[in-house]
């Protein structure tokens, strides 16, 4: 699979790439990257990628004629790619998206910088995506966020084949990752559920499904709707929100860890 971003700042994502588990995919084939200097497609000797918007107002905004010229040269050699721009106004990127963007062949992310991007640019966009509902500096850090979300994915990226399977908004279940411990086996007076050192495979899988259903009431609760509980699981939620409210508002935050048997 390949990545590529057109960025006034490709400098930036290589040494993230280059690092961990991104760095061992990348040398490994799983994945490759190309970041492209947007001011390579300017024409005058200043290479301005900006200017003032019309109708006045603060900053400045990029000019569309770079970016057309550098998605329509890129887009031009070898397979066409799918080309990603960044707004706040457009769709949460969210797991089902890196999932969907993982079977693609060639992605280009286009990075916005300053006040933002001359609105006739996003013609040329597959889609638009935001990470929240925040402003950034830059969309070089959305795009890395991406990258990173999709390359794990890939097969061979993470090495255990079944670890992107089972975390955080990839179960199928759709509730959060269970908790997870490691030794030591009591700190600081806190112990490891005994259940987890018990060797019990079966009591250890149930203990990890209440434990994924206690922190997705505690946490995300809105992950809920929809989601076929047990009457175990049921009570489970309910302890949750009943603790919660003897709490009061940001309680339970202290006691994140399940006191599941």
């Amino acid at each position: 699979m390949l990545f590529e971003t057109v960025s006034v700042i490709p400098g930036v994502f290589d040494p993230y790439l280059d690092a961990s588990i991104m760095g061992r995919a990348r040398r490994a084939g799983i994945f490759e990257f190309r970041a492209h200097d947007l001011r390579d497609w300017t024409h005058d000797r200043h290479r301005t990628v900006d200017d003032a918007p019309f109708g006045g107002g603060q900053g400045m905004l990029m000019k569309p004629g770079p970016i057309f010229e550098a998605v329509e040269e890129l887009s031009s050699e070898g397979p066409r790619p799918h080309v990603v721009f960044f707004s706040p106004c457009g769709a949460r990127f969210d797991q089902r998206v890196a999932e969907r963007l993982a079977g693609e062949e060639r992605v280009l992310l286009v990075c916005g910088r300053y006040e933002g991007v001359d609105e006739r640019v996003y013609s040329l966009a597959d889609e638009v995506l935001s990470l929240g509902d925040y402003v950034l500096t830059g969309g070089e850090l959305a795009a890395l966020v991406v990258i990173d979300a999709v390359v794990r994915l890939l097969p061979g990226a993470l090495g255990d084949e079944a670890s992107p399977v089972d975390e955080s908004f990839s179960q199928e279940s759709g509730l959060l990752e269970y908790a997870q411990y490691t030794r030591p086996s009591t700190y600081r007076g806190m112990p490891v559920p005994e259940v987890l050192l018990s060797g019990d495979h079966a009591r250890v899988d149930r203990w990890r499904r209440l434990s994924s259903v206690e922190r997705t009431a505690r946490w995300r609760p809105d992950l809920l709707e929809g989601v076929d509980l047990d009457e175990e699981e049921r009570r489970v939620v309910e302890g949750v929100a009943l603790a919660s409210a003897c709490d009061g508002p940001g309680g339970g935050v202290a006691d994140a860890t399940p006191s599941l048997g």
